[in-house]
């Protein structure tokens, strides 16, 4: 596997933990808010809502890595044979 390949499969391995992460704060936020009353964490909502767009930013941004990646070994091959 070339470089290109291993960095754009952590950044994808990286940007689905961190959405996962985002997605169960996200989750558990009701039932935190029946437990103890009135939300009181807002702010970590905000920064989980944005912990998700990021996490999808980076999943993009990785996709494209790796499709290049991908387009420069094919014209590497196409160069060659």
């Amino acid at each position: 596997m070339d470089g290109l390949s291993q960095i754009g499969l952590q950044g994808l391995s990286t940007a689905e933990s961190q959405f996962n992460t985002a997605a169960s704060q996200i989750a558990r936020a009701p039932l935190a808010a029946l437990n103890q009353g009135p939300p009181s964490d807002q702010v970590d909502l905000s920064t989980a809502a944005v912990a998700l767009l990021e996490s999808r930013n980076s999943f993009d941004a990785n996709i494209k890595v790796l499709k290049t990646g991908d387009e420069m070994q094919q014209t590497l091959l196409n160069m060659i044979g």
